[in-house]
């Protein structure tokens, strides 16, 4: 038998908490942080971006591996999710509950060393984040309440730069909530006829299939009715637009892979066509920022300071 290695281990827990969906939520913090700096006049500030960075790592995995935490009987019944980490006994569920409280603490910490109003916020984040892993056993909303919780994101960063509120990075919330609930719903599908086998609750046994794709494509419109509206308001140009057509083009791509009768594309709709999404339009949106920022050659000296 061969002993576990140090690298072996940190793969198990990267794959726990599905590191690369880190690849949904990361580039609108990462809006949101840029739209404080370029859109506001705040300085900015690498040890800021690296604490940002940070927090959502710690807090994502502290809400992932709580939710394998939490659902590992679920997870032992189910053919599709037996073979996690913790059903499959590769995390024992004692190492996982410590891994989950020491990225909760390393979250609140990390938030103390950004400004008070995030250090203050931060259990208020975290009841959210970890709470979204109960909501399934009482509500079919519960894609909502993870939409909310990877809303959090891009105001959090911008909240991190600049201590305060304001309407765009709040549009940005309200586009990752409608577009991160549409895309759950989706994924739930595989799971319709186990959910109602064990009394859980999410949009596809409530509508069933068609209903709840209807359901998913209602709340994609309304983001990319928001994207266009953040566009307007936060007076975008070009590049902005680039962005924003390939982000509502990948929205209306993983509804036309996705079929009531033919679920063998939803992993394709999910990860690649989502993944796509949030980058593309991540990176045209920062660079129109960066591009037609009035002041432009003050911002570019200011990074490197």
């Amino acid at each position: 038998m061969s002993t576990p290695t140090s690298s072996n281990t940190v793969q198990n827990y990267l794959s726990l908490v599905k590191f690369s969906h880190t690849i949904f939520a990361m580039p609108f913090a990462m809006i949101g942080f840029f739209m404080a700096v370029l859109k506001t006049g705040h300085s900015f500030h690498w040890l800021t971006l690296v604490l940002v960075v940070l927090c959502m790592v710690f807090a994502r995995s502290a809400a992932m591996a709580f939710n394998r935490w939490l659902d590992v009987e679920f997870d032992k019944r189910n053919p599709r999710t037996a073979k996690r980490e913790i059903p499959a006994g590769i995390i024992t569920p004692r190492n996982a509950l410590f891994f989950i409280i020491v990225n909760c603490v390393l979250f609140m910490a990390t938030t103390y060393f950004i400004n008070p109003i995030c250090f203050f916020l931060s259990p208020i984040a975290l009841i959210v984040v970890l709470g979204y892993s109960y909501t399934k056993r009482f509500t079919a909303l519960c894609h909502m309440v993870l939409g909310v919780g990877l809303s959090l994101a891009p105001i959090g960063a911008y909240l991190a730069v600049t201590g305060e509120f304001a309407l765009l990075p709040v549009l940005v919330s309200v586009l990752v909530l409608c577009w991160v609930s549409g895309f759950d719903i989706i994924y739930a599908l595989q799971d319709e006829e186990f959910d109602k086998s064990q009394q859980l609750h999410s949009v596809p046994t409530w509508l069933g299939k068609a209903g709840a794709l209807r359901f998913s494509e209602g709340l994609h419109i309304v983001a990319g009715i928001v994207v266009i509206s953040i566009g307007f308001l936060g007076h975008f140009s070009w590049l902005f637009w680039m962005g924003a057509a390939v982000f509502i083009a990948m929205l209306i791509a993983q509804h036309r892979l996705v079929k009531p009768n033919d679920l063998s594309k939803v992993n394709i709709a999910f990860m690649t066509t989502n993944g796509i999404a949030s980058v593309v339009f991540a990176v045209f949106a920062i660079a129109d920022m960066f591009i037609f920022r009035t002041e432009i050659a003050e911002t570019l000296t200011s990074l490197f300071q």
